[in-house]
């Protein structure tokens, strides 16, 4: 890289003016015989040279503290700590370089340490370039959201939903886990069934985007914090592009106050149920006790028995006319019986 060429100086910062030294002459650039600490030659490296106190320490076999001292004996202004050398010239980026950045990071998904390492340009440089070319940067970490796997909804229809396959049954046929399923189908807004080895009465599919938006508790929390409400259709991070930032409130509100899992703190915010434990822990948040279905869902599924007709008997309302017909049809029971008795048969 092209560096900005210093005003050769015995004394004085580069540029004011000052005539050169005579090491600067053609065929001089070499060290004094036998001094590597002399004055003159230091002065050299670190004004016209431009070189700092380490440079010159190691090109010297000095110790950088006695550089230092060597330079201010001889009257050389020292620059500030932490300025260093002169910047390189920038440049103009290559031409291309915002279709090549498109090509190897949305359509390739490579991450910025894989394309630094192609185009030979730093990360930081190249997450700049991505911004300023307004690509849509993905977000960093284990738990990126733009790389999970997500099954389509049209095989969640024909296996899940047609077929009846369970979760399981659906993951071992794709290759891929329960959750990644359970996962995809509640995102995408496909009716989950209820499971469990033991069954449970109560509704037995369930849309768990529309539930939770339909849940009293979690509305007041959301319209408390501002929290806006994205429908299902999409996965997570096309659903949430940029995830509701997680607040401690707001987090102890959905999780404590509403009895909210960390899969359902991922469809209302948009980030990652991991990501949701990990603020937890640096926040200092407790959890639940693993194990049984949460809060919520014990709270959804009393809700909805409660207003589900019951199937062994009528309702409430119909009660008594019930009663009337079942004494009325056990009379003509009764009365069958005994005509058959007295015919003999």
């Amino acid at each position: 890289m092209l560096m900005l060429d210093r005003a050769p100086t015995t004394v004085g910062v580069p540029g004011d003016g000052v005539p050169p030294c005579r090491y600067c002459a053609p065929g001089r650039e070499t060290a004094p015989a036998g001094d590597e600490a002399d004055p003159a030659w230091l002065s050299h490296l670190y004004l016209c040279r431009g070189l700092s106190t380490y440079a010159i320490g190691e090109a010297t076999g000095l110790d950088r503290q006695r550089v230092t001292r060597v330079l201010r004996k001889a009257g050389v202004p020292l620059r500030p700590r932490g300025t260093g050398r002169l910047r390189p010239l920038r440049r103009d980026d290559p031409p291309g370089l915002r279709q090549l950045l498109t090509s190897l990071y949305q359509e390739g998904r490579l991450g910025s340490p894989q394309i630094a390492a192609i185009t030979g340009m730093p990360e930081r440089t190249i997450r700049d370039r991505l911004r300023r070319s307004g690509i849509a940067v993905r977000t960093r970490g284990g738990w990126n959201r733009e790389d999970r796997q997500t099954v389509p909804a049209e095989v969640l229809d024909d296996l899940y939903t047609r077929l009846g396959l369970t979760a399981e049954e659906v993951g071992r046929r794709l290759g891929t886990s329960r959750n990644t399923v359970l996962r995809s189908a509640h995102a995408l807004g496909v009716p989950v069934r209820a499971g469990g080895a033991v069954p449970v009465q109560g509704p037995e599919e369930i849309e768990l985007v529309q539930a939770l938006y339909a849940d009293p508790l979690i509305t007041a929390v959301l319209d408390a914090r501002d929290v806006p409400r994205v429908p299902p259709g999409a996965p997570l991070w096309q659903r949430c592009p940029e995830p509701v930032p997680l607040t401690a409130p707001l987090v102890k509100d959905l999780y404590w106050g509403c009895g909210a899992g960390l899969a359902h703190i991922e469809l209302l915010t948009g980030q990652p149920a991991m990501t949701v434990r990990g603020f937890m822990r640096r926040a200092g948040i407790p959890l639940r006790h693993p194990g049984g279905r949460t809060p919520f869902l014990r709270r959804w599924r009393a809700s909805r028995q409660a207003v589900k007709p019951s199937r062994t008997g009528p309702a409430p309302a119909d009660r008594r006319g019930y009663h009337e017909r079942c004494r009325m049809r056990l009379r003509q029971e009764q009365a069958l019986r005994n005509r058959r008795r007295a015919d003999g048969l």
